[in-house]
């Protein structure tokens, strides 16, 4: 399946506003974001050692991840925007209750699931260069090969562990499914994967 053919519900236009009006929030917690990617990729790497191609990928998508990170750091230093602790949104905890505990599904799982999140963050990039200045339009727009490359790559790696890859698209339905309900449902905290605002 190549990016552009999934079903992804779009950002609500009331997340975007809220965006566009809170750069320290969206900023932090992106930067959050894509720490948490970095880790998880590296937990991938020390659970599951016996995917050599997997561990590889994994490997250079960790360091992406963390790259990414550095940049959003120095963005927010150039604006004065102090990093602090942060609550997490309710998204990926959400998406993580979906995940089957026994293997190889599990593994399958979280290869889906980290794919569902990625092509998310993919689209907020995406909508995020319509509402801000030009500067963070330009960054985020850098963005977007990387966050579809590693979609892709998530997947890849499902649909060559799994029986078939009827079974992938199956739980490929399951998260996208909950990904539409988190995001378009009202959030009471804004976050870079919270829902619509309250």
């Amino acid at each position: 399946m190549k990016f552009e053919q999934l079903n992804l519900v779009p950002t609500p236009d009331s997340w975007l506003r809220q965006a566009a009006s809170d750069l320290p929030t969206l900023l932090i917690d992106h930067a959050n974001c894509e720490k948490k990617a970095a880790s998880t990729a590296l937990n991938l790497m020390y659970r599951y050692v016996e995917y050599p191609a997997l561990l590889q990928a994994l490997s250079k998508l960790a360091r992406e991840e963390l790259r990414h990170f550095e940049q959003v750091l120095g963005i927010m230093a150039a604006r004065g925007i102090v990093y602090e602790q942060m609550t997490s949104a309710r998204y990926a905890g959400e998406m993580r209750r979906l995940v089957q505990t026994h293997e190889p599904n599990r593994l399958i799982d979280l290869l889906v699931m980290s794919a569902v999140i990625e092509a998310r963050s993919c689209e907020r990039f995406g909508r995020l260069c319509d509402v801000l200045d030009a500067d963070l339009a330009s960054f985020y727009g850098s963005l977007l090969n990387s966050e579809k490359r590693h979609f892709l790559s998530y997947l890849n790696f499902a649909n060559e562990i799994a029986a078939n890859e009827a079974e992938v698209a199956a739980r490929l339905s399951v998260f996208l499914a909950a990904d539409a309900a988190l995001i378009t449902a009202s959030d009471e905290q804004f976050r870079f994967h919270s829902g619509a605002p309250d």
